[in-house]
């Protein structure tokens, strides 16, 4: 079983590096493999580097971070609320961060700007969450859920009044809430991958906690586990990565609900396993679907959220038949 399990893994690593690769050649200016292997050994053309060091680089690398990040913390937060349907915007996050980016937008902000207003709003917005969920020292997970869902749609009522008084900058607007990087750079890069990576190696510390979970609480407690303190640092830590994509690639829903259910009927429920496994799916998920925003409607670009929901929206359904046949609890 082990073997099998690492011929999976070697088998997606694989496929990863192939997907970067292409990702890399395909755009406006179609570049051969061969070229970009020179250009990575300090030769090629002065265009050719320029388009494949400063633009496609940093973007691929970006789409590869996030989609890596948001099926972690997916993976953890349907674990840790042991809900099927959890993933990193059940808090709010993303309408946290949403109406941060929005703010910077119509104040004239930088792209550093635009990031770093979206990674705070975010964060504040789950704190919020945290605090309307909190009874005395315990933490309601379904109270979490509702209020990130009544955060979201208040969020949302104001995002969407601030961009009809702001018809110059609705179009931006419109457009990174749906998700996308054609505006990442190195600098976006530096400040997401550090936050992503850090924060998914801690989680991956408590999967064996999250194992125990899954099989009850008062069980995990009967082996030692302090649940209490296991939920809040899963979901700072879950909120701080997930925080650190949304700002720099706008909203992309239903990656980390997708990719931790098809990662678990490849690899199995162990966290130990999935988690590793859904970082790698979750990275060649997001590059593909980075790629191919780029030449579907090509030269135009869509929003990488289009692509996500075409195929997020049908697997939502098919989990919600699914339970429902089997008679089980969704929420």
């Amino acid at each position: 079983m082990k073997l099998k399990k690492t011929i999976y893994f070697i088998i997606a690593l694989l496929l990863l590096l192939f997907i970067f690769i292409i990702s890399i050649s395909i755009g406006t200016v179609k570049i051969p493999v061969h070229e970009i292997i020179n250009i990575f050994n300090g030769g090629g053309n002065e265009t050719s580097r320029t388009i494949i060091l400063n633009l496609r680089l940093p973007r691929v690398i970006a789409s590869a971070v996030v989609g890596m990040g948001l099926s972690v913390v997916g993976a953890f937060f349907q674990g840790l609320l042991r809900n099927p349907m959890a993933d990193p915007y059940v808090l709010g996050i993303s309408s946290g961060a949403a109406f941060g980016a929005t703010i910077a937008i119509i104040s004239g902000f930088g792209m550093f700007g635009l990031n770093f207003m979206a990674f705070v709003a975010s964060l504040i917005t789950v704190f919020l969450v945290y605090i309307i969920s909190k009874t005395g020292t315990k933490v309601s997970m379904t109270a979490m859920l509702l209020a990130g869902t009544a955060i979201s749609a208040f969020i949302s009522a104001i995002i969407s009044l601030i961009m009809l008084i702001n018809h110059d900058e609705f179009t931006r607007i419109v457009f990174w809430t749906m998700g996308g990087f054609n505006l990442i750079n190195w600098n976006s890069v530096a400040f997401t991958t550090p936050i992503i990576l850090i924060g998914s190696l801690a989680m991956y510390v408590f999967s064996r906690d999250i194992n125990a979970i899954l099989t009850g609480e008062e069980a995990a407690e009967h082996l030692g586990i302090n649940t209490t303190l296991v939920k809040k640092i899963i979901l700072v830590i879950g909120s701080l990565v997930t925080a650190a994509a949304v700002s720099i690639s706008g909203i992309i829903g239903f990656v980390g609900l997708i990719i931790p259910h098809i990662s678990r009927i490849i690899v199995g429920p162990d966290n130990r396993v999935l988690v590793p496994f859904s970082a790698i799916s979750g990275a060649i998920f997001l590059t593909c679907a980075n790629t191919l925003s780029q030449i579907i409607l090509k030269p135009s670009e869509i929003p990488i959220g289009i692509i996500t929901a075409t195929f997020g929206g049908p697997f939502f359904i098919y989990l919600l038949i699914k339970h429902k046949r089997k008679g089980e609890r969704m929420f």
